[in-house]
Order: structure tokens, then C-alpha cells, then sequence
């Protein structure tokens, strides 16, 4: 009879960091190729510009539909599993978008991809949280993971600018197949884990989200050439039916997703409203520049992966460092949209505008963004009572994914309707305007308190 090693589990045990750092790298990337290789992209597939902006949203959305279930779904059928099959799907998807001739087949594939990347977020930093028991520990193991998230935006825009342009946009998704494939072997080395009592899942509640979302993102997508047409009305009723659906069903489950009695306490409001801003206004709205400067200055893919290599990396750095910055994160938070504003204003207007401009803009904006980030999480685990701290972490991550979302999808709107020079300048221009009035009123909000829901 074969005798287990009794180092066999300690060395599988090593295996989980290095695993699960490794895992969330390309799904990072994978969030910013469309940035930068938009124009080629669309020109591959032939998309037009209602699915530009579906295929830049694709990830997003899908990652802001998957992420509050997924770590349900790894702690009830098993945390390796569905490491292993997120990255299967990721593996799949990103072949079929490197294989797409078709906007509609490559937009489904990009949502299928931001799915299979909330299974991978959440399964990789289960796993961190059943091996790691020890608080030191884990809090190491959990810095390295939010330290290789950074490096997968970072590398991401590098890479997919350099392949772009040596080879075609489609490289860097067979890239991400093989890499993917690759992690799948290595995740079977791991050992099981799941939770000792299964947690419910509100299927109902995921639908009615997700639909809602669509709906919207459709509505402000087609609202480029004007708000009254009926299809755009007749969206927005329908995603006003399908929140206020989620809503009531959310009220009525024992478990739902997300607990609406939070929302009546202002330290989570103040949490979910600044992660939804991080995404609306700081991360949709640079999400739309690379796209305007490589029509307006016809700039190649590899010249705007500069811009977003410099800001993920002055974000990582930043979010390290905030810690030993003296101040409550409700003002980090204030700190943070005020560098953001400063960049939109460095940027300058879309006819006055260089390249070295644009990398320090970025350079303060990837600054505010680490303060940003920094504040958000820690906000997001104290604005709920300790029992609820997943929850609070996933709907911050949510509102930011669907404010990014958003973003996009108004930015390209306004451009449609205006042109890309005076489009562009008007998002700058708004967008500058929210960014003030977010940064003075978080400046202006007293101390929060943890709530309790009893």
C-alpha cells in the first residue's frame, strides 16, 4: 500500500502562492488589451461604433455579473475547482476571441472572459484565505496576490501594444490561451478546499442584476444619437423594472446577494458611491482617451501603452505606501479625486495635447488612484459589520467594474453625438466638474462608524 509523503501536502501547500498570483495576471491584462488595441480590433471584426463600445464593456461586464457569486460558488463546490475552471473558460474564450471574424461572437467571448476572470479573482484569493491561517501570514500572501494584480495591468498594455504591432491585435489572446491552459495543469498540484457549510445562492437576485445592467449599458450605448428615441426609452424602463426587481427580491431572500439594509447606513453608501466613481469617472473616462488620441494623432498602439503602463505601476506603489499616510481613508478618498482632477487638467483639451503631457497626467493619476484604491478597500471591509466583509468587498468591486462600465459606455455616447475633438473635450470637462465635487465632498464627511445590522 502506497504511503502519502508527509511533505506532499506542505509542498502543495508552497504551490498555492505562487499559483494564485500567477493566476489573476492575465486576467488583468486581459482588462486592458481593448484599450489599446481598439482600432485594430475593430477593423479585424469589422465593429462598428455601438460594438466598440460592447467590446471594450464585454470584460467589465461580465466580471461586475460574476464576481458576488463566485466566491459563493468556490467556497460551496470547492475553491481549486473553480480556480480550475476559471481557467479553462479562460483559456476557451480568449481562442475564440483570437479566432473571431464577428463583432457579436467576439463581444460574447469578451463576457465570457470577464467570468471566467471572477472565478479565478475570487477561487485564487480563496484559496490564500484557507491556507493562510495565521493573520502575518496572511496578510503577506494577500499583498503579494494585490502586487501581481498590479503587474497584470501593468504588463497588459505593454504587451498588447508590442505584439500589435509586431504581429496583429489577435496575439495577445492565443497568449492568454496558452498561459490559461498552462495554469489549469498547474492548479491540479493544489489541494481542495471549501467551505464546512454550503452558503445559498440567489439566482434570482443574479439575473435581475446582470439584465439591469445590460439594459443600461444598451440604453446609454444607443442614446449617441438621442435620448427620446423610443428604443432608448424603452430600455430604460426596462432597467428600471429589472433594479427594482433585484431590489424586492433581495428584501424578500434570506440571502441575497447584497444586504439592502446596508444601504441605509452612510459608511457603506460612502463606500459603494466611492468605488462606483473610482470606475466612472477615473477609470472609464482614460479608458475613452487612448481611443480618441489614436484617431485624432493616429498614434500606434504601442506609443499609448506608455500612458497605461506608468499608471497601474504608480497606482501599485502608491496603494503600498498609503498606509503610512496619517489620515482616515474617507479623506485618502478626497486625496485621491483631487490628484484625478489634476490630471484631467494637465491633459488638456483634445487639440492641445503631447505625448509627454499625457504620461505625467498619468503618472498623478495613477497617484490619486493608489490612494483611491487604498481608501476603497479598506472602506469596503469597515463599512459593514464583521460578519459581512466579503459582501462589502464584492459590491465595492461591483460598483466599480459597473461604473467603469458606465464610463465607457457615456464617453463613447457623448463622442458619437459630438464628434471625437468636442466629445472628448466635454467628458474632460464633466468629468472634471464630478471629480471636484467628489473630492470636496468626501473631504467635508465627518467620522464613520462601523454599522451593525442588528
Amino acid at each position: 500500500m502506497a504511503v502519502a509523503s508527509p511533505t506532499a501536502p506542505q509542498t502543495r501547500s508552497r504551490a498555492v502562492l505562487p499559483i494564485a498570483c500567477a493566476a489573476i495576471v492575465p486576467v488583468l491584462m486581459n482588462y486592458t488589451s481593448p484599450l489599446i488595441s481598439l482600432p485594430e480590433t475593430a477593423a479585424g471584426v469589422g465593429a462598428g461604433p455601438l460594438a466598440q463600445t460592447w467590446i471594450m464593456n464585454a470584460s467589465p461586464l461580465g466580471l461586475a455579473a460574476a464576481l458576488l457569486v463566485a466566491g459563493i460558488l468556490a467556497d460551496n463546490f470547492g475553491r481549486r475547482r473553480m480556480l480550475l475552471v476559471g481557467a479553462l473558460g479562460m483559456g476557451l474564450t480568449s481562442a475564440i476571441v483570437a479566432l473571431s471574424t464577428d463583432a457579436a461572437v467576439l463581444i460574447g467571448a469578451r463576457i465570457g472572459q470577464g467570468v471566467a476572470g471572477a472565478a479565478i479573482i475570487a477561487a485564487s484569493l480563496g484559496l490564500l484565505g484557507s491556507n493562510y491561517t495565521d493573520p502575518a501570514e496572511r496578510g503577506r500572501a494577500t499583498g503579494l496576490w494585490a502586487m501581481a494584480l498590479g503587474a497584470g495591468l501593468a504588463v497588459g498594455p505593454l504587451a498588447t501594444g508590442a505584439l500589435t504591432e509586431a504581429w496583429s491585435w489577435r496575439a495577445i489572446y492565443w497568449v492568454y490561451a496558452a498561459v490559461s491552459i498552462a495554469l489549469a495543469v498547474a492548479v491540479t498540484r493544489l489541494d481542495e478546499s471549501r467551505a464546512e457549510q454550503r452558503r445559498p445562492v440567489h439566482y434570482a437576485g443574479i439575473v435581475s442584476f446582470v439584465s439591469g445592467m445590460c439594459f443600461l449599458l444598451a440604453a446609454i450605448t444607443l442614446a449617441r444619437t438621442g435620448w427620446t428615441r423610443l428604443p432608448v426609452l424603452v430600455l430604460l424602463g426596462a432597467t428600471v423594472v429589472a433594479l427594482a426587481g433585484f431590489v424586492a427580491l433581495s428584501l424578500r431572500h434570506h440571502a441575497p446577494m447584497v444586504d439592502m439594509r446596508l444601504f441605509r447606513h452612510r459608511p457603506f453608501l460612502l463606500s459603494v458611491t466611492g468605488s462606483g466613481l473610482n470606475g466612472l469617472l477615473m477609470i472609464g473616462v482614460m479608458s475613452v482617451l487612448p481611443t480618441a488620441w489614436q484617431h485624432t494623432h493616429h498614434f500606434d498602439a504601442l506609443h499609448m501603452a506608455i500612458p497605461f503602463t506608468v499608471y497601474p505601476l504608480a497606482a501599485l506603489v502608491i496603494a503600498r505606501l498609503a498606509r503610512y499616510v496619517p489620515v482616515p481613508p474617507i479623506r485618502l478618498l478626497a486625496i485621491g479625486y483631487g490628484l484625478s482632477l489634476a490630471q484631467l487638467l494637465m491633459v488638456g483639451s483634445m487639440t492641445n495635447w503631447s505625448m509627454p503631457r499625457v504620461v505625467i497626467s498619468y503618472l498623478i493619476a495613477g497617484i490619486g488612484a493608489g490612494f483611491v484604491n487604498a481608501a476603497n478597500a479598506r472602506m469596503a471591509v469597515d463599512s459593514v459589520p464583521s460578519a459581512n466583509a466579503s459582501m462589502g468587498s464584492g459590491a465595492a468591486n461591483t460598483a466599480r467594474y459597473v461604473g467603469s462600465a458606465m464610463g465607457v459606455a457615456i464617453g463613447i455616447a457623448v463622442v458619437g453625438g459630438l464628434g471625437w475633438a468636442d466629445g472628448v473635450n466635454s467628458v474632460l470637462i464633466g468629468s472634471a466638474v464630478l471629480l471636484g465635487l467628489a473630492a470636496l465632498g468626501y473631504a467635508s464627511v465627518g467620522r464613520v462608524r462601523r454599522p451593525s445590522l442588528a
